[in-house]
């Protein structure tokens, strides 16, 4: 962990996640609630975790699938309800994109249906050519994605 502030913590060792904090968290957000912990924890376990803490208690957690070169994709992004519109979320996202195996990504992307406002400062705009871009959704996915 890397103290950032007062009692203020950041991590990407998967070891210090809180895997049953994130699971309770993502289970009850409209993008996670068909997941098992077994899928989570699996996926968790597939992509670098981020953490903030405060006195060494998960308050906040992203992940990001990556080649660490040209493309990273953000995933799970939440602060814990004790913890939001304090500007954790902005401080997770800025360690996230400045963290030095993620520093100098080509390109970025995530998918949010109510925080553009929040990636907006970190400069993701929408897609430009959304006629490029193709998806193939499970039947789970259309649920939530759909």
């Amino acid at each position: 962990m890397i103290a950032l502030d007062d009692n203020i913590y950041f991590s990407s060792d998967f070891d210090d996640m809180d895997l049953a904090l994130i699971y309770k968290f993502v289970k009850n957000s409209y993008w996670g609630e068909s997941r098992t912990f077994e899928e989570q924890k699996t996926a968790s376990k597939n992509t670098i975790n981020f953490g903030l803490f405060h006195n060494k208690k998960q308050m906040a957690y992203a992940r990001v699938m990556t080649d660490k070169v040209f493309f990273a994709y953000l995933l799970d992004v939440f602060v814990i309800e004790a913890y939001q519109g304090k500007g954790y979320s902005k401080l997770l996202i800025d360690n996230i994109l400045n963290f030095p195996e993620l520093k100098n990504i080509d390109k970025w992307m995530l998918a949010t249906k109510d925080a553009h406002e929040l990636y907006k400062k970190f400069d993701f705009v929408a897609i430009k050519s959304p006629e490029k871009l193709m998806e193939k959704l499970s039947p789970r996915a259309k649920i939530i994605y759909e």
